[in-house]
């Protein structure tokens, strides 16, 4: 089987015995948006229908534009996709434990950008605790990865700073829950990956938890919860210059 790769053109062979999606597909010309592979080894292809009037939705994973297949549900075909794909794939991914006080200040901010449109090829994704999950999804060919979190950097609550965190040598801490930015960063190096450029929205917190206390706190407090009305447009801000295209510099 040829390979694929993001860009190539498919015709969509579902397997027998497949849902309704299957036969509405079955034998439509589609473009491969990426190539996944599950903990099990399993490749996973995501393709948009290529005379879809909404395919540019597909680059942000937007319900009803884009489809999962297996590889062997795809026939490759000639010639590259007739519509191009968008110059820049960004990742914005929140980080952070709802249960912790501030610590779900990224979980917070990546809700309120996922009720507003963004740019061609931007996904917004709530990552929570699932270090593991974002390691690996950081690996899938982004131009860049905005992080969004909770961090103490000294400044006063609720102040607002973009960093771009350096990987460094420390070795990957395995923990499937709990990962700050730069442990992420480290875990996609051990998984044999390399980071793509990475932007951390970062806000000073006032409570800070460990996860050790009796109670759990699902609420920010006042100067974090004030500093997610701010870090919703600088995100965005971010995101405008990292979509730019050359032409556009």
């Amino acid at each position: 089987m040829s390979e694929l790769r993001r860009g190539s053109r498919v015709r969509v062979r579902p397997r027998p015995g497949g849902d309704l999606m299957d036969i509405a597909l079955a034998g439509r010309v589609a473009v491969v948006e990426s190539v996944e592979r599950d903990y099990e080894d399993r490749l996973h292809v995501a393709v948009s229908i290529e005379d879809d009037p909404g395919r540019d939705l597909a680059a942000a994973a937007t319900l009803g534009h884009r489809f999962w297949f297996a590889p062997e549900e795809l026939e490759p075909l000639p010639g590259a996709a007739t519509a191009p794909l968008p110059a820049a794939r960004v990742l914005v991914a929140g980080i952070g434990n709802v249960f912790l006080g501030d610590d779900g200040f990224g979980v917070e901010v990546v809700r309120r950008l996922s009720d507003r449109a963004q740019p061609a090829g931007v996904e917004v994704a709530d990552y929570g605790i699932r270090g593991m999950d974002l390691a690996c999804a950081m690996q899938d060919g982004w131009t860049a990865v905005v992080l969004v979190d909770a961090a103490p950097l000294g400044a006063p609550p609720g102040t607002l700073s973009v960093i771009e965190p350096a990987v460094g040598e420390a070795p990957a801490a395995p923990d499937a829950h709990g990962m700050d930015p730069a442990s992420v960063l480290r875990l996609v190096r051990a998984l044999g990956g390399a980071p793509p450029r990475t932007v951390v929205v970062a806000c000073e917190p006032l409570v800070r938890m460990s996860g050790e206390e009796p109670d759990v706190l699902v609420q920010l407090s006042p100067p974090v919860a004030a500093a997610v009305e701010g870090a919703v447009p600088l995100v965005e801000e971010l995101l405008a210059e990292l979509t730019r295209t050359e032409e556009e510099r």
